[in-house]
């Protein structure tokens, strides 16, 4: 009797990697709009101006864009969750000021730092905690922290910047240079990767995409929804208080001006990075090039002469156009 020869079965590794391959086309086509709009401006731009497509221009909007992009991590985790947090510009102008201040009054650059970082982790904290505990909207919550937080830099420092460059290593972190590649460009990359891979590679993350898709089911599941939650906006406060502090640093001064209007740049970017404002949906390579857009759009206006009004109109136009689009998604499926 002649036994059926069968067919032999495929190893682990030929099983997963047509599941990778997968993935890698899903995120590859979702990021393809955005991809595409983000290369006819640069294809834009390079027609309009010569300086556009220097080395050095070039590098000038990466550490522009650096900022913004940090700050934005921070805030795609929370719109992730379906959350808003309006207070990351403020919590810019406290952590940078704080900083600077304390290094005038003769604390080590280290300590001023981790001061710095504990107060704008402790403003996230708190934004979360309410959020969460007093089942307040994040958007109330955080308008109102915006303003306690920019009260603060302004007590603080009696309403007067503060001016500190006696210190070429704090100078250096927000205009310093590892090799060709500007230090501020460095730090973010590292914060990319390690929020990368807390979204990505952990309970966390998954929690994360959980709640901002069904929060019902995530708490039907065992996930607890209050304490993600509160992670979530920590996590916020410290992005904003690290963009702070290389802000101050770029300036040499502690400006409780500073991070007027960047939540809206941080929104712009998540928002036409493809992250949904219904939750669940999101990546944070979408994230970048959305800060990359709105940083190659600002570099190539003012290299047009374009005045800055008009370029907060033009911002404000794509923001109610990246919504409009997540819209007509959220209908379409």
């Amino acid at each position: 009797m002649m036994i059926p020869k069968m067919q032999e079965m495929p190893t682990s590794s030929e099983a997963v990697n047509p599941q990778k391959e997968k993935k890698l086309i899903h995120s590859i086509t979702n990021n393809s709009g955005i991809l595409i709009a983000f290369i006819i401006l640069c294809i834009f731009f390079s027609i309009t101006s010569e300086a556009f497509l220097t080395s050095a221009n070039i590098l000038s909007v990466l550490r522009q864009i650096s900022i913004n992009a940090i700050i934005a991590l921070g805030m795609t985790l929370i719109i992730l969750i379906r959350g808003i947090d309006l207070s990351v510009g403020s919590i810019v102008a406290v952590s940078g000021t704080f900083s600077v201040g304390l290094l005038v009054d003769g604390f080590s650059i280290p300590i001023a730092i981790c001061i710095s970082l504990l107060l704008a982790i402790a403003i996230g904290f708190i934004n979360g905690f309410i959020t969460s505990k007093g089942k307040m909207p994040s958007f109330i919550v955080t308008l109102a922290m915006m303003t306690m937080a920019r009260g603060l830099a302004y007590v603080y420092t009696g309403g007067l910047p503060l001016r500190y460059d006696a210190s070429p290593v704090f100078n250096a972190i927000g205009n310093g240079y590892i090799g060709p590649i500007p230090v501020p460009i460095i730090i973010m990359i590292v914060c990319v990767i390690i929020i990368s891979i807390l979204l990505n590679r952990t309970k966390f993350g998954r929690y994360v995409y959980a709640i901002g898709g069904n929060p019902e089911a995530a708490r039907f599941s065992g996930i607890n929804i209050k304490r993600i939650e509160i992670i979530v906006f920590t996590i916020s406060g410290f992005f904003a208080g690290l963009a702070g502090i290389i802000l101050a640093s770029r300036l040499s001064s502690g400006q409780p001006t500073a991070g007027q209007g960047f939540e809206l740049d941080a929104i712009a970017a998540v928002v036409l990075g493809g992250t949904s404002f219904n939750g669940g949906i999101g990546k944070i390579s979408g994230t970048i090039i959305g800060a990359l857009i709105i940083g190659v759009l600002s570099n190539g206006l003012n290299l047009m002469h374009v005045p800055f009004y008009y370029q907060l109109i033009i911002k404000g136009a794509v923001i109610i156009g990246a919504v409009y689009i997540d819209s007509i998604k959220k209908n379409n499926l």
